[in-house]
């Protein structure tokens, strides 16, 4: 396949009877679903789930939206409802975090001292509402654009910008010190 074709020109393709084509969307894109899976879920299940994301994803591709070029937002909507249908059959909540949320990039370990800051991220993580918390997952982890968090959802851009707002104040305070949070009140009260 032609690497410089558009996602939405290969789903396409497939849904007109070139499969061939929707191996290509599975080749590009099927390591990204396959971290966004198991970031939320572990590997063990990630593994499992995948194969039913690309199964949705092949039985809807004809209701595909030609409007967006690139097919990561929809398929990470037909990874959120197949996560969400996963958690309702093994009675999970769909809110939890893995046990285990490993960083996926393994560079950024070098850069800050993730280690010291797990605990209090984690913490913050929880604190956050089910749908800021996807919000901001969709944008850090999975390098969404809100518009594109916006399709995944299901939601107005103007939501997914707020609900992204809102998460990251809410981290960004959880890692403040006491004197940042006073000196910030004292500028608001200038």
């Amino acid at each position: 396949m032609d690497v410089g074709v558009p996602d939405a020109e290969l789903v396409a393709r497939a849904a007109h009877g070139a499969p061939a084509a929707f191996g290509e969307l599975v080749t590009r894109h099927g390591p990204a679903v396959h971290a966004y899976l198991a970031r939320r879920t572990g590997r063990r299940d990630a593994d499992d789930l995948l194969g039913d994301v690309w199964l949705r994803a092949w039985e809807s591709r004809a209701g595909y939206d030609r409007r967006w070029p690139d097919a990561r937002p929809w398929l990470y909507g037909i990874a959120r409802n197949t996560l969400r249908a996963h958690w309702r059959r093994s009675s999970r909540p769909t809110a939890a975090l893995p046990v285990a949320v490993t960083d996926p990039w393994a560079d950024a370990d070098s850069r800050l001292d993730a280690a010291s800051q797990r605990g209090a991220l984690l913490g913050a993580l929880e604190a956050l509402s089910d749908d800021d918390r996807e919000v901001l997952l969709l944008v850090t982890w999975e390098h969404l654009t809100p518009a594109e968090v916006a399709l995944v959802l299901g939601v107005p851009q103007g939501t997914v910008r707020s609900r992204l707002h809102r998460a990251r104040r809410l981290v960004r305070e959880a890692f403040e010190s006491p004197a940042d949070t006073l000196a910030r009140t004292w500028s608001k009260e200038a």
